[in-house]
């Protein structure tokens, strides 16, 4: 097992972007590892589970694909982000009801882009440099005003009472739009949706296929995302933003300044 696990981390490690199941010319460096961690996982299963007792036959074409795009998508939407640390900050800060409306909000972005990309309409976006590149600075701009706003905060005395934020006064509603918002506006989630379709997908898929595919994306969305929120939002972990709100605050800072500027300088 474990020899056969050096070979497949070997052979995946040399892959590039044109040697991965994928022809998605925009493929990003963070993506094609999520790709190629997933790959290496169902070659895992597949040595461990082996054929079928009954039947000789290989693990079906499709369910490879579908089980490829699962994996694919827990490691992109469960990996550190800003959508994931905007859940997180809210949910410490502001309670569970705030964070699972902005979760609310991620997640619809993630499941619209999911349907964008099975329709093609995604894919007829990247032919469009115009439609991602202001996709782009409204994404970096808004990561950017999320950084002055923590660092506002991580500036401010632990001492005094704190200011009443502008997501203290919103509704559930609003956080709904503002979750929605941060996930529209990353182009990234467009070239990662092309890229697992296009994993998940070939010429010869059935509509079942897709369905499947969305269906399941959805709730492994739901899971994370509102995981995100119900975990933060626990007593040890609203005692912990109190007790290093100030170094927690920088640290998301810095962390939305890095994304958002990131964001802005890339060239998509």
């Amino acid at each position: 097992m474990l020899l056969l696990l050096i070979a497949h981390l070997d052979r995946l490690s040399i892959l590039g972007p044109e040697e991965l199941p994928c022809s998605v010319p925009a493929l990003q460096l963070d993506q094609i590892f999520s790709v190629k961690v997933a790959l290496l996982l169902i070659h895992m299963m597949e040595y461990q589970l082996g054929p079928s007792p009954t039947s000789s036959e290989p693990m079906p074409t499709d369910l490879h694909q579908i089980l490829l795009v699962y994996i694919t998508y827990v490691i992109a939407a469960g990996s550190p982000g800003p959508s994931n640390m905007r859940i997180m900050s809210v949910a410490m800060n502001e309670g569970r009801g705030p964070a699972l409306a902005v979760a609310s909000g991620v997640v619809s972005g993630s499941i619209f882009w999911g349907l964008m990309a099975a329709t093609g309409v995604s894919a007829l976006l990247t032919r469009y440099g115009q439609a991602l590149v202001v996709l782009q600075i409204l994404g970096g701009l808004y990561l950017l005003f999320l950084a002055y706003k923590a660092g506002r905060s991580a500036l401010s005395e632990d001492k005094e009472k704190p200011r009443p934020g502008s997501d203290q006064k919103a509704s559930a509603a609003t956080l709904y739009k503002r979750g929605l918002l941060m996930h529209l506006t990353n182009p990234k989630s467009v070239l990662a949706w092309i890229a697992m379709m296009t994993l998940g997908l070939s010429g010869s898929s059935s509509t079942q296929t897709v369905a499947v595919i969305l269906v399941g994306c959805a709730i492994l969305s739901v899971t994370i995302f509102c995981g995100y929120a119900m975990v933060f939002s626990t007593a040890p972990m609203v005692r912990l933003y109190r007790r290093a709100r100030r170094g927690i605050e920088g640290t998301l800072a810095v962390f939305f300044g890095f994304a958002g500027l990131k964001l802005l300088l890339t060239r998509i």
